[in-house]
């Protein structure tokens, strides 16, 4: 654990209130000109994997109003790679998981669009058929992100609440919306907006609610995000999902495999190879879409 935290620049102090808060910023984690470098990369791959989408904003789904998702660019755009498995962020998320090794569960490109809708109070946990939720995500902004330009609020304390509701983020499977910031044992919770100022990560526990503002700024809000996992973890659903599935990998297995690689430790300029078949071009990967 020393070797994570060391190489991570966390503090005892950070790691403690991520333990207590369910999230944490830290500002400066990148410098401006790293930003830029793979700011520049990321926007590439996205209009890559939207090049064949010319619909208005009104036109779309209320998911896809919600952001442009792209996941897994890593795999098809390796330029990407050395951001996704930033030997920084993964000894980060090891420190914070309190774990020897990580593994790469997915990243994603969640671009909110300039009048965008807000992102429903949500965790993610329940989106992914993972035994137990020792995933951790960060979300990195290649900008300011200020109220009402699709910034985040995290409930404090929500990931020791033991809750597992699933929340239907835009109407994606049809289901009934629930708003779990309204729920008995959430409403009297503190919901904290965070501010990201360009350079920052935000870390965020699988079971911690968290929800995002609409996008009434003119530009569009590029963030970037991954999601690391402890190393052992198993499949604990047979539902459909993209990468499990391509990687064969069945419930009660180990998830190891090409799509999820170890991400921290790796040696030095170590990159894993990508799998050879890739994914959706947009959206999560349950069937051929995912979450938030």
């Amino acid at each position: 654990m020393s070797t994570a935290i060391d190489q991570s620049g966390l503090s005892q102090d950070e790691i403690d209130r991520f333990q207590t808060d369910g999230f944490l910023l830290v500002e400066d984690f990148f410098t401006h000109e790293e930003l830029d470098r793979f700011g520049a990369l990321v926007d590439e791959a996205v209009r890559y994997r939207t090049a064949d989408d010319h619909r208005e904003l009104s036109d779309k789904s209320l998911y896809e109003q919600t952001f442009v998702q792209c996941m897994r660019l890593w795999e098809d755009h390796p330029s990407i790679s050395p951001f996704t498995f930033h030997p920084k962020l993964g000894a980060a998320s090891a420190a914070l998981l309190q774990t020897d090794c990580v593994r790469l569960w997915h990243d994603q490109a969640l671009y909110k669009e300039a009048g965008g809708r807000k992102t429903d109070a949500h965790l993610d946990y329940p989106f992914w058929p993972v035994d137990k939720p020792d995933l951790v995500s960060v979300w990195i902004p290649f900008d300011d992100v200020e109220p009402g330009g699709g910034m985040m609020s995290y409930v404090q304390g929500s990931h020791t609440m033991g809750i597992t509701q699933f929340v239907d983020i835009g109407d994606l499977r049809g289901g009934k919306s629930v708003d779990l910031l309204q729920t008995p044992e959430v409403a009297d919770r503190a919901l904290i907006p965070v501010r990201a100022p360009k350079g920052s990560a935000i870390f965020h526990h699988a079971c911690t609610i968290h929800a995002a503002d609409a996008n009434d700024a003119s530009n569009v809000r590029r963030v970037f995000t991954m999601v690391y996992m402890a190393d052992g973890c198993r499949r604990s659903r047979d539902d459909v999902y993209f990468a499990l599935d391509r990687d064969g990998i069945k419930t009660g297995d180990l998830i190891v495999g090409p799509g999820h690689p170890i991400a921290w430790p790796r040696p030095k300029d170590d990159l894993p190879s990508p799998p050879s078949e890739m994914g959706p071009k947009t959206g999560f990967g349950f069937s051929d879409s995912d979450e938030a």
